[in-house]
């Protein structure tokens, strides 16, 4: 996943590692035309997880649809507190993931 030289000889899983306690993700809620709200997820690393694989798993879990471009994942409706607990199940440390109201 990540290219040895930016770890410094660490060996892959603790680099891995490093690269995700790195991260700083923010949960949005957005309102659009209609009163319609989108759930936006920014600020996880595109080079080093697939955002189209992550946002259908995130799709399939919560029963909703969504898609991921520009860099965030956009999802239908208001599952911020849903998508913090998932993501903290999939490995993201819950401190660096915060919820915007």
């Amino acid at each position: 996943m990540m290219d040895e030289s930016l770890c410094g000889g660490l060996p892959p899983e603790i680099c891995e590692q490093l690269s995700i306690e790195e991260q700083i993700i923010k949960i949005r809620l957005e309102k659009r035309r209609f009163g319609r709200e989108v759930t936006i997820i920014e600020g996880i690393n595109e080079r080093e997880f697939d955002l189209k694989k992550l946002a259908s798993t995130l799709k399939s879990k919560l029963a909703t649809g969504g898609t991921a471009k520009n860099g965030r994942i956009e999802l239908q409706g208001d599952h911020r507190h849903r998508v913090k607990k998932i993501l903290v199940d999939m490995g993201f440390p819950d401190e660096n993931i915060t919820i915007i109201d």
